[in-house]
C-alpha cells in the first residue's frame, strides 16, 4: 500500500508537541530510595518530584510563564493532580522549574 493512502496516527496534543497515542508505555517501576541518606535529601528528592510533577501539569495546561503560575494556582494544580498542597519553597521550585523549561 502506498504511504500516501496511509490515515496517520492519532495523536493528543501535549503543550507543544504531538504525541502518538498508541506508543506502548508502561509506567517505570518505583524501586525504594538508597538507605543511609541524610533525611534532608529524602525531603529534597520528593520536594523536587512533587514539583517537577505539577510543572509538567502547568505546560501541559497552558501556563508557560512563572509569572502566570502563582501560589495558589499552583496549589489548585496539585488538588487536581492528587498531591497535598505545595509549600511555599516547593511553589518556588515550580516557577523556576517552568523558567527553565523555555
Amino acid at each position: 500500500m502506498p504511504a500516501a493512502a496511509t490515515k496517520p496516527k492519532p495523536t493528543q496534543s501535549t503543550a507543544r508537541r504531538p504525541v502518538p497515542l498508541d506508543l506502548p508505555y508502561e509506567p517505570v517501576a518505583k524501586c525504594p530510595l538508597p538507605p543511609g541518606r541524610p533525611r534532608e535529601w529524602y525531603i529534597t528528592h520528593n520536594r523536587r518530584l512533587k514539583a517537577m510533577r505539577l510543572a509538567i501539569a502547568l505546560l501541559d495546561s497552558g501556563v508557560y510563564a512563572p509569572n502566570q503560575a502563582h501560589n495558589a494556582m499552583i496549589r489548585i494544580t496539585a488538588q487536581l493532580i492528587g498531591v497535598h498542597p505545595p509549600s511555599d519553597t516547593t511553589c518556588h521550585m515550580v516557577r523556576a522549574l517552568i523558567r527553565y523549561s523555555r
